[in-house]
């Protein structure tokens, strides 16, 4: 521990974000880093705890409580503060194969679990997280590591989001020759069109994507399997398969005007936009714009932020986000008690700059769609609502009722569908014939990742469900050393 006063001394600090007004009018990244001096002294705010809960990586109370990869947070806060940089390096990518991932697109649930939070604010992990990888490619000390020797096994790993690349990433360094498989025609899966640019920018996804392929892990795009590629044939070829295709089957909403133009799944609005941002800088018109228009996203997670800043930057006439549960509370429940994931109340991107924009939070809270109205050319013009309060039924369980009176009708030419995901798509996983969990994923128990046929393992959303970025990466490396274990006998892979 470097400095034991450290969390005493200084407060907490984080980079200074761009002013709302500015930062949509573009699509780039919108924070300044803060200077090394600054970054030395949020290390120094780190504890070294003897028992840090900040890497735990555990599940309480249905949510993650600490880092999922297990980083050796404590290590690497005192190397910063230190000025050791390159070592700090050496200890993330140890655990973490993608830290300027998480370093951007995580909600820390590390930070949710720091000590020092308990009787003040937590140290910035995720900034400082991101910090050290950015300082590493800046200064070239990120190269392409390529095996030594090869073993002579080929693997398939289908679907290249956070999982698949981890996975891929850790194969190829045990020697093996893995081909990854993208139905799109760029790599990075969700990371690539399912998180917006000013959140994500893709030049960092391509650039890890290019180290990958330059230290020997081949990339096959526009190819979808099952489809162009049959699933039988991909294990003819390859000594073992690893699924990470995500959860990409959106949760509908069926309801009367479903039908209607102009509703719309949120991550078609999104992957499109980006797309089309990626291809011509919005140029080619491939994209569901929001421009000019009165836009509801229902659904009040992750997802639905995006739409709401997405929006945004389209220039939209106003933009609501609807959200069928309560408004979380402004500070930690009694029955929400560290080190869960603090349940609170969180202004994100998208709802400060609708803030700003609007004047007031564009999100409505207890509120359930009954039906879309259509106008005389079938096109959504509005949605009718109806205030709801949870309560327990004949079984005890919370049930949403409607209350009476609370009827209203809200304007809307857009509707984005921002509810979540019901697990993956069909179509590999019924002709190679795997098992599926009762939420319809592919079964495989957690730790061995093996499914119910023979060589084929999964991985991420896939196996798991609807989750974080740094849940896929955890669950990515951890299949690559079960698949490593399977070809050869034994595995070395952390």
């Amino acid at each position: 521990m470097g400095k034991p006063t450290g969390f005493l001394e200084y407060g907490r600090e984080v980079p200074v974000e761009n002013n709302p007004l500015l930062r949509i009018a573009n699509w780039k990244e919108f924070s300044t880093p803060l200077p090394g001096e600054k970054l030395q002294q949020q290390g120094a705010r780190c504890m070294d705890c003897g028992i840090p809960f900040c890497h735990t990586g555990k599940v309480i109370s249905g949510m993650a409580a600490g880092c999922p990869v297990n980083n050796l947070i404590p290590e690497w806060n005192d190397l910063v503060y230190q000025g050791r940089w390159q070592e700090a390096l050496d200890r993330l990518h140890k655990t973490n194969n993608f830290p300027e991932f998480t370093g951007r697109v995580c909600p820390a649930p590390c930070e949710g679990s720091c000590t020092v939070g308990l009787n003040g604010a937590p140290v910035t992990i995720k900034n400082i997280e991101k910090s050290i990888i950015d300082k590493g490619f800046a200064e070239g000390w990120v190269t392409p590591q390529p095996p030594e020797a090869r073993t002579g096994k080929k693997v398939a790993v289908v679907g290249s989001g956070p999982s698949g690349l981890a996975c891929a990433a850790q194969l190829n360094k045990a020697g093996h020759t893995v081909t990854v498989y993208e139905r799109a025609d760029r790599a990075g899966g969700l990371l690539m069109y399912g998180i917006p640019n000013m959140k994500l920018d893709k030049k960092y996804v391509q650039r890890r994507v290019d180290l990958l392929a330059a230290e020997g892990v081949t990339f096959v795009t526009g190819t979808e399997i099952g489809k162009d590629i049959s699933a039988s044939k991909l294990k003819e070829e390859f000594d073992a398969i690893v699924l990470c295709g995500g959860a990409t089957k959106g949760r509908d909403l069926s309801i009367e005007g479903r039908e209607l133009k102009g509703v719309h799944l949120a991550m078609e609005f999104l992957s499109k936009n980006t797309k089309s941002l990626l291809d011509s800088e919005h140029r080619d018109g491939q994209f569901i714009s929001a421009e000019g228009k009165d836009i509801v996203v229902i659904g009040g997670g992750d997802t639905g932020t995006d739409c709401v800043g997405t929006s945004i930057r389209h220039k939209c006439k106003s933009v609501t986000q609807f959200e069928i549960m309560p408004k979380p509370p402004e500070a930690r429940q009694p029955n929400n008690p560290w080190p869960e994931w603090p349940r609170v109340l969180k202004i994100d991107y998208g709802q400060e700059e609708a803030t700003v924009l609007q004047g007031e939070d564009p999100r409505k809270y207890l509120i359930s769609t009954k039906k879309f109205v259509g106008d005389e050319n079938g096109h959504v013009k509005e949605l009718h609502t109806v205030l709801i309060e949870w309560k327990k039924d004949d079984q005890g369980r919370f049930v949403p009722a409607e209350v009476p009176g609370s009827e209203q009708v809200y304007p809307a030419q857009l509707v984005l569908l921002a509810m979540g995901f019901m697990g993956p798509e069909n179509t590999v996983l019924e002709q190679l014939g795997v098992e599926r969990d009762e939420r319809s994923n592919a079964k495989a128990e957690y730790g061995k990742f093996a499914t119910s046929v023979e060589g084929v393992f999964s991985a991420g959303d896939m196996r798991r469900g609807q989750s974080l970025v740094v849940w896929a990466i955890h669950e990515g490396r951890e299949a690559a050393r079960e698949v490593d274990r399977y070809l050869m006998g034994a595995s070395n892979l952390p």
